[in-house]
């Protein structure tokens, strides 16, 4: 029997090589909702926003993929915002990049990320990271949704 989650998930990318490989890795984990595609940091703040003042046609996410490497505001910036907003700050942010550079690491970690992943070269290590990924934020570690009121996140004890 195939079972799909459904779960809301952003992604914060402004490659489209990158977009289309972490879409159809998505899927491949059975991920029912396709994810929202934000090309940049700026797009995601303005689409995050429109939740917040009250257009529930834009759904808060239950995760957030962000590259930090964009132009414009980059991603420690769109960390720093939105983990300053009390309705969007328990959103676990995990960072896919390119960059694997101890300060990046380091910063990314003070502002609140929940992860930091440097995107693998190959087709199949990526969409063995993915498969981890979400096999972790939607299997091991339950949330608590948005539509519930309540912004915690509960991680069950193995």
């Amino acid at each position: 029997m195939d079972t799909y989650k459904t779960v809301t998930v952003m992604l914060v990318e402004d490659d489209p090589g990158d977009q289309k490989l972490i879409k159809m890795s998505l899927r491949e984990q059975r991920i029912a909702n396709a994810p929202i595609v934000a090309q940049s940091a700026e797009e995601a703040v303005e689409y995050l926003n429109a939740n917040i003042l009250g257009d529930k046609q834009q759904h808060l996410p239950d995760l957030i993929l962000l590259d930090l490497n964009m132009p414009g505001m980059g991603g420690k910036e769109f960390l720093r915002q939105i983990k300053s907003v009390p309705q969007l700050a328990s959103i676990p942010v995990v960072i896919l990049t390119t960059s694997d550079s101890d300060k990046d690491i380091l910063e990314s970690f003070k502002l609140q990320a929940a992860g930091y992943i440097k995107k693998p070269v190959s087709i199949t290590d990526f969409q063995e990271v993915m498969r981890t990924l979400t096999d972790y934020w939607f299997t091991i570690c339950r949330r608590i949704t948005h539509e519930s009121d309540r912004q915690t996140s509960e991680c069950l004890n193995s």
